[in-house]
């Protein structure tokens, strides 16, 4: 076995390999671009070695670099995790050249499933299922239209090299892929460093489902079972769950045979995954083969009692698979949340900043016999910037069966603290609530089909705007009490709308019983302040805050039917308005005493500036490219300038027909969100 193991890598996925490798008694190397030398993979690691630059190509994709740091610590062995140089096939050579071990497949079986052209071609002649499409080097936007127009739309424009996403675009007409073949050879060029791209059909509601493989050197290869990775968006998969709700036992043992298959085909060993899509009806074609440990991994081992990092170690080391395809069942149901740096409220884009406040739940067996899990790469006060990809976490749950699983993850989200950067939490949370997404009925397209507007937060029911309402006026009258302000006893919450007229209708008004000092407030409530007529319902609430922490928990019961209702929110007061997060609900309420309530329709509300004149930037990233100049006449739809952060491209397009009037910016600039790109004139003006 090997002593010393370099992680060439960063991030949760050198976190997670670092902590296998060091309950396997070998000691970690970790490496580190000058951005991340303070970064939580450096501190895990027995020792550290720095590669200099910026960017993943002035680091982590540096060959010599890794190679150097493996010489200067004698670590015998490299493991790359996932990204940057886990699927090139010149690295796993170079590694072998200098006669360190790659802990992963071999260069072969990488160049040949590592290419999506070649891969498919392999997997014909293997016998495996395939999407129609043109297997084939795409040399221009032409040819790209005239083969797209063959296959029949949509079709999906797909990077030849790497995955995650990068150099991937739906197209569903010939200007779809004008565009959408440009945008993909940048992005793949930039990713992988290999601009070839190829087109095949899409497949409308398709499923994503991918089987995990793991094969020794001595020719044994099982399957793990599936991942169902169907919740995506922009091509990166957001939720994750092992096993699939949609196969059966025969279509899993069919997919699992030719995932086995293929592996074999290419004398593969390592841990790897066979990607599929899945139709309404269950037959399934090969999409790619990624050959190396897969980011949601966590789901599958949790439901097979797998460590996929130490069996990957051990097969480098030359060890037989210690298991047999009999052995490998599958034991209750595990979720995987994504929590990105993003704002889903701006459709997802990158967010970029400090972590003020990092508190993820503990992973912990619960008495109920769940589990949940985090794997993470960073911690409180790291700041994440946008060299580098934007996943935060892989918060993970495990339970007896699918419904308990959601279940656990629900609190787990809640229970998740962070602030300082945008998120997707509360995206996360509203899809865990989602009628679609818990019976199971899911597709890739699930997010298009279900936030056509993108994501905009979700409107409670009256019953749960009232208990929230409550738990704001519990905070407040508790804050007073800490404040040893004089203390009211009747408040009037007024939940912050757009709609003033609707602002009656959103009121809440209690009166805590002077009696209450501990945690229990009794309260007489009435949900409906401007309604005499309204029945007044007796509540009591028990209400926790930590002091360093917007994390409450809350437990409210009625009387009249003494059922108790358990929340757990995040609530702070920003000014004199509270901000409510819970499950995808985001409100903003005044708690006040009722005569000064009644005055608030009196205060005069804020004027937001009109800049529908100025081309925004809607993420902070690099400005890429301006494709106009000052005084050109742009119509609706044409591409004014592309933003790359995250290694994602986002190409900012007019609204309307318009002169370009001043550019504020140039190309190589970084931006912040909302910084002004371009100012617009009207035509003839």
């Amino acid at each position: 076995m090997f002593k010393k193991i370099l992680i060439a890598n960063r991030g949760e996925i050198a976190c997670r390999i670092i902590r296998t490798v060091r309950t396997m008694g070998i000691q970690s190397v970790a490496v580190y671009s000058d951005i991340d030398r303070n970064a939580q993979h450096v501190q895990l690691a027995d020792e550290a070695v720095s590669l200099g630059g910026m960017t993943a190509q002035d680091s982590y994709l540096q060959t010599d670099k890794i190679i150097a740091a493996c010489q200067q610590t004698n670590a015998e062995a490299v493991h790359p995790g996932y990204g940057f140089l886990s699927e090139q096939a010149a690295f796993a050579t170079a590694l072998a050249q200098q006669k360190i071990a790659f802990i992963g497949p071999p260069a072969d079986a990488i160049a040949a499933m590592g290419d999506k052209i070649e891969s498919k071609k392999l997997a014909k002649a293997a016998g495996v299922s395939t999407v129609p499409g043109h297997v084939g080097v795409i040399k221009t936007a032409a040819e790209a239209v005239k083969i797209a127009n063959d296959i029949c739309y949509p079709v999906m424009i797909k990077a030849s090299a790497g995955g995650g996403g990068k150099g991937m675009r739906i197209a569903h007409s010939a200007e779809d892929v004008e565009t959408g073949y440009a945008t993909a050879m940048r992005e793949a060029a930039s990713s992988f460093g290999d601009d070839r791209v190829f087109i095949e059909k899409f497949i409308t509601s398709p499923r994503h489902i991918e089987i995990q493989i793991l094969a020794d050197q001595h020719g044994n290869c099982i399957h793990l079972n599936e991942r169902e990775c169907s919740i995506q968006r922009r091509n990166q998969k957001v939720i994750e769950e092992a096993p699939s709700p949609f196969l059966d036992d025969a279509t899993r043992q069919a997919m699992g045979e030719e995932a086995i298959r293929l592996a074999m085909a290419v004398d593969y060993h390592s841990a790897g995954t066979v990607e599929f899509i899945v139709d309404a009806d269950r037959n399934f074609y090969f999409l790619e083969m990624n050959t190396r440990l897969q980011v949601e991994h966590p789901v599958t081992e949790l439901i097979t009692g797998l460590d996929l990092v130490e069996e990957m170690i051990r097969v480098a080391a030359g060890e037989t698979l210690r298991h047999k395809q009999s052995d490998i069942g599958i034991t209750g149901w595990a979720m995987e949340s994504r929590l990105y740096a993003e704002d889903p409220y701006r459709n997802f884009m990158p967010a970029i900043g400090r972590l003020s406040l990092y508190r993820p739940p503990a992973g912990t067996h619960h008495d109920d016999g769940s589990l949940t899990r985090n794997d993470t790469g960073v911690a409180e006060g790291d700041t994440i910037s946008i060299y580098y990809d934007p996943m935060i976490a892989k918060l993970c749950s495990w339970s007896s069966d699918r419904s308990a699983a959601i279940a656990r993850m629900r609190v787990a989200l809640d229970d998740f603290v962070m602030r300082g950067i945008g998120h997707n939490i509360p995206f996360l949370s509203a899809v865990m609530e989602h009628d679609r997404f818990l019976g199971g009925d899911i597709s890739t397209a699930f997010i298009d089909e279900e936030y056509q507007d993108g994501f905009q937060g979700v409107t409670p029911s009256p019953d749960r705007m009232r208990d929230l309402g409550l738990i704001i006026a519990a905070a407040a009258h508790k804050d007073a009490q800490r404040q040893s302000s004089p203390l009211c006893q009747d408040w009037a919450i007024q939940f912050v709308t757009d709609d003033p007229a609707k602002m009656a209708d959103a009121n809440l008004r209690c009166s805590f019983h002077p009696h209450q000092q501990d945690a229990a407030l009794t309260a007489d409530i009435n949900p409906y302040a401007d309604t005499a007529a309204s029945a007044t319902d007796v509540i009591c609430i028990e209400i926790y805050q930590s002091d360093d922490t917007p994390r409450v928990a809350a437990s409210i019961t009625d009387q009249k039917d003494n059922k108790t209702r358990h929340y757990i929110c995040q609530l702070h007061k920003d000014k004199d308005c509270w901000q409510i997060y819970y499950r995808g609900t985001h409100l903003a309420a005044h708690a006040r005493p009722p005569h000064i309530a009644a005055l608030a329709h009196y205060m005069k509300p804020a004027v937001t500036p009109d800049r529908s004149n100025m081309l925004l930037c809607p993420m902070p990233g690099n400005l890429v490219t301006i494709m106009v100049a000052n005084g050109d006449v742009v119509e609706a739809g044409q591409t004014l300038c592309i933003v790359e952060a995250m290694k994602m491209e986002n190409a900012l397009v007019a609204e309307k027909r318009c002169r370009i009037d001043s550019i504020d910016a140039k190309a190589g600039d970084i931006l912040s969100v909302d910084a002004v790109i371009m100012r617009f004139a009207d035509v003839g003006t």
